[in-house]
């Protein structure tokens, strides 16, 4: 059974946070290279596509309801490029912690998912 009630995923949040920002530096460092416009794009659709699109009962401020596997979506999407962007960047030890940070943020997201799968 599915409960009702929001898990407490305050520990969930900071590393989700931390990937986040690791996704937010990362992407357009990777991307930089290539094209400056595409790297401004990239942090643009990492930050703005959280901020727009959520779940209700996820946050106090929805701006457009989605269901909870939009949600679940747009974190993968954070942390599969926080990942690769990072190795794509950075020095292998840089991206190994990343990618070690990501494994342990997709773990303890995971009581948050049940939730949102609920949703």
């Amino acid at each position: 059974m599915i409960s009702s009630e929001r898990p407490d995923d305050r520990v969930a949040s900071a590393f989700r946070f931390a990937t986040e920002l690791f996704a937010w530096v990362s992407a357009p460092w990777a991307l930089a290279p290539y094209s400056a416009p595409l790297a401004v794009l990239s942090v643009v659709v990492l930050i703005g596509l959280p901020t727009v699109f959520a779940t209700p009962g996820d946050r106090r401020q929805v701006l457009v309801a989605v269901p909870g596997v939009v949600t679940i979506a747009l974190v993968l999407l954070q942390l599969v490029v926080a990942v690769a962007a990072s190795w794509a960047a950075w020095h292998p030890v840089a991206a190994g912690v990343v990618s070690v940070l990501a494994v342990v943020t997709l773990v303890l997201e995971l009581p948050r998912w049940r939730w949102l799968l609920g949703r």
